[in-house]
């Protein structure tokens, strides 16, 4: 376990870090127009975050013990193509509900 002087001193340093990250970008950069081709990449950063943060945790849950559960996987598809058709909260409510649902089948049969 870590100590807890360590674990402060970590933790400060770590958002000091995190800190001179964001503003070396927006501080330095946020007064002028940053360029076309920047801009347009920066749109994707939100949208590829969230599923390589999801996608783990639908191909090795910690709750099997790291093994692929098809339930979890086929709710993920599932609110995916919800979230590709409908909206994200459409899409939660669609996985949500094939989770649920897929794991009450499978109690039954």
């Amino acid at each position: 376990m870590i100590e807890t002087g360590d674990f402060w001193l970590l933790t400060v340093l770590l958002g000091a870090g995190t800190f001179l990250i964001r503003f070396s970008f927006l501080g330095f950069l946020g007064r002028s127009e940053l360029p076309e081709w920047l801009l347009l990449h920066l749109r994707y950063v939100g949208i590829s975050v969230f599923p390589a943060l999801v996608t783990p945790m639908l191909l090795w849950p910690a709750a099997t013990g790291g093994q692929t559960d098809w339930i979890r996987v086929a709710a993920g598809a599932i609110a995916f193509a919800a979230g590709m058709r409908i909206s994200v909260i459409g899409a939660i409510l669609a996985g949500m509900g094939a989770f649920y649902g897929l794991r009450a089948l499978e109690t039954l049969f």
